[in-house]
């Protein structure tokens, strides 16, 4: 997916936007809204004609409402990443519960705002999934002697199946998807953490330390790797 800084030789150019959204007041708002900030806007009402946009249609992003008439977001979400579309996807709805937040995360979405909320970081959060350099992401994902499926999220290092938690998985993704390169903590935590995340926390070196706990030292293994003051790289064996 090209991505709108570089369609045009390096010059920003506007976003194209899908809107899901059912509540038609809501929809020509945020129709409204993108468009002045030139914005490229596509709007659907259902999860079917969602998921029909999206896998025909280049897009930057898609902002997904939870409950739609047909198909809810979270179902949507998921079908659109066993069908190995990538689209960054901000989830917004009118539920706060930590468990929907989880679900849909779960589910494939990249972020999560609750209505009511402000145009402004609306906006900002569409900007910075849109920056992010997610690149082709295959169906499966095999480094060395570790598979990754992303539809099913399941992982295996040989022939032993992992259990790992959401963030834990997308950490993985990202690293096999990158092996061998440096990965800043600026970087590991724009793409796996959501824009309103706080950097100084630690969470990040906690969900490392979790990684390795399951990925690498059941098996005698280093492949998660640190590099003090800069970030971590995944180790390609030899």
């Amino acid at each position: 997916m090209a991505s709108p800084r570089d369609r045009r030789g390096g010059d920003t150019v506007a976003m194209r936007v899908l809107v899901v959204e059912d509540e038609s007041k809501m929809a020509r708002l945020l129709e409204r809204g993108l468009r002045e900030e030139g914005c490229i806007v596509d709007v659907v009402s259902t999860g079917v004609d969602a998921q029909w946009l999206a896998t025909s249609t280049t897009l930057d992003v898609i902002v997904l409402d939870l409950a739609l008439p047909d198909i809810d977001g979270i179902e949507v979400c998921r079908r659109l990443r066993a069908a190995d579309v990538w689209t960054p996807v901000l989830m917004l709805t009118a539920r706060d519960a930590i468990g929907d937040r989880i679900a849909g995360l779960d589910a494939g979405a990249d972020d999560y705002l609750v209505k009511p909320f402000a145009f402004g970081e609306l906006l900002a959060r569409l900007r910075a999934l849109a920056r992010r350099d997610l690149g082709p992401r295959p169906t499966v994902v095999s480094v060395g002697d570790v598979t990754l499926d992303p539809a099913s999220r399941r992982v295996w290092r040989g022939d032993t199946e992992l259990a790992l938690t959401a963030k834990e998985f997308a950490l993985l993704s990202l690293f096999l998807r990158h092996p061998g390169e440096v990965l800043t903590r600026d970087r590991l935590l724009e793409q796996v953490w959501d824009f309103a995340f706080e950097q100084r926390s630690n969470v990040l070196d906690v969900h490392i330390r979790g990684l390795r706990e399951k990925v690498d030292r059941p098996f005698g293994r280093d492949s998660v790797q640190t590099l003090r003051g800069v970030g971590y790289r995944w180790k390609q064996d030899a």
